[in-house]
C-alpha cells in the first residue's frame, strides 16, 4: 500500500484559501484501470484510491503513515509565481 503526501493548492474557481493549510495522504491504486464494457468508464475495484485523509501538518502525516506502515512521498509544492503588475501598463 503506497500513499502520496502533498499540500491541497488554492481552488481555482474561487478566491478563498481555505483549507490551503492541509496535508494531505493519498492512496494510489495498486492495480491498473480498467474501462466498464457496459458504460467504458476507467475504473477498478480498489477502494482504497478513494481515501483521502488530511492533516494539520507534514509531520502529522508522515506519523501517520510510520504508525500504520504505508509506505509514502511527499508530492513538493511550488509556490505562486506573482505577477505585479500597475494599472497604468494596460494603457502603454
Amino acid at each position: 500500500m503506497t500513499a502520496r503526501i502533498y499540500k491541497r493548492p488554492k481552488n481555482a474557481m474561487q478566491s478563498g484559501r481555505a483549507h490551503t493549510q492541509d496535508w494531505v495522504l493519498e492512496f494510489e491504486s495498486a492495480h491498473r484501470k480498467r474501462p466498464d464494457p457496459l458504460t467504458g468508464w476507467a475504473g477498478g475495484a480498489d477502494t482504497q484510491e478513494q481515501v483521502i485523509l488530511s492533516f494539520p501538518s507534514l509531520d502529522a502525516a508522515k506519523a501517520y503513515a510510520d504508525k500504520y506502515g504505508i509506505s509514502c512521498h511527499v508530492v513538493p509544492t511550488s509556490e505562486p509565481k506573482l505577477k505585479l503588475q500597475a494599472y497604468a501598463d494596460n494603457f502603454k
